[in-house]
This record gives structure tokens, sequence and C-alpha cells, in this order.
């Protein structure tokens, strides 16, 4: 996917959780581990959001692989250790197609 499609699924992901009562603290952290593309806020609760878009849910939640899952969590774990945070949080997918927005929670479990 191009860099543009990816920020266009990124903008469109933070509309949808903006729209229910997310708030974003940040996009687009970067470690040596990888990426995070969103880092959002809500009840107590820091999420960690992985974005991805396809044509289909099927196609596009199958892209997070188990090394992918890994270098989010190593990432997730420097971003707190950065910002000194010891709070509640979650790894959540958000996967976006052309027709839906589906919001999938703690994918770690």
């Amino acid at each position: 996917m191009s860099r543009a499609k990816g920020n266009q699924a990124e903008d469109l992901a933070c509309g949808f959780l903006d729209e229910n009562g997310f708030s974003i603290v940040e996009r687009n952290f970067y470690s040596r581990f990888g990426e995070i593309d969103i880092i959002a806020f809500k009840e107590d609760v820091l999420h960690f959001v992985e974005v991805k878009s396809g044509l289909d849910y099927e196609s596009a939640i199958q892209n997070i692989t188990p090394s992918k899952l890994s270098k989010f969590i190593k990432t997730t774990h420097v971003y707190l250790k950065k910002n000194a945070l010891e709070v509640d949080f979650m790894i959540d997918a958000i996967v976006v197609t052309p027709e839906k927005i589906w919001h999938v929670e703690n994918i770690t479990l």
C-alpha cells in the first residue's frame, strides 16, 4: 500500500475514534522496533492502534502477523517507558474498507 493510502486510512481511523469518544494523543510514533499508527485515550485507558486497510476485512486483518504484533508490543513498551507512563492500556486494530470501519480491541488476547 502506498503511504498516501496509508495516511488516508489513518485519517479515517482518527475520525472514527474521535466520533466514538477517543482523544488522539499521538500519531506515527516510531521506535527502532516499528511504528504505532495512532495512540488514543478513552475512559482512563490508553489505546495503541494499528490501522490496516483493504478491499475487505479478512485481507486487511491478515496483515497483522505474529511478527508485526511482536514488534508493535515492543514499540508500545518503548512509548510507555519513554513517557514514564504507568497506565492501563490496550492494543487495538482498526480495519478500514471501502464499506466500513471496524474497531477490534485487545488484539493480543
